[in-house]
């Protein structure tokens, strides 16, 4: 039987299923996720796309820069995922809609040259300026 990683939103109108591992896992201190969460950092878990399907609702959608696509609860507004168009193969969830976030935790962190500077970094995890992947 395969891997069921499931999740989904505050008031429970969107449910998702994914049937494989997530291939990274991130905190990300960028000007746009902390303004889309309302939070100081977010924890994403990656997820090849294919792996990822809407069980219960389907989330809004939001295109918060030209090419990059955020989708959310229409009902709640939890934040659910994230999309680049430079990276159609992968979609990136929020790690605490997850049902078990605690076995996610994230091992790196992004965009720290926007990071808060009240805000700790973890020094266990790799640090990156920008990306991990450019």
């Amino acid at each position: 039987m395969g891997m069921s990683i499931e999740g989904g939103c505050l008031c429970g109108a969107v449910r998702y299923r994914a049937t494989a591992p997530p291939v990274s896992r991130s905190i990300c201190h960028c000007r746009s996720c902390r303004r889309a969460s309302g939070a100081p950092s977010v924890a994403w878990s990656t997820f090849h796309v294919n792996s990822l399907v809407f069980s219960r609702g389907m989330p809004v959608r939001y295109r918060s820069s030209p090419q990059v696509m955020r989708t959310f609860c229409g009902v709640c507004g939890t934040q659910l995922t994230y999309r680049h168009d430079d990276d159609v193969d992968s979609i990136d969830i929020t790690t605490a809609t997850l049902d078990a976030p605690e076995q996610f935790p994230p091992t790196k962190e992004i965009w720290i040259e926007h990071k808060l500077p009240w805000e700790r970094a973890n020094e266990a995890m790799r640090h990156y300026p920008r990306t991990s992947t450019g």
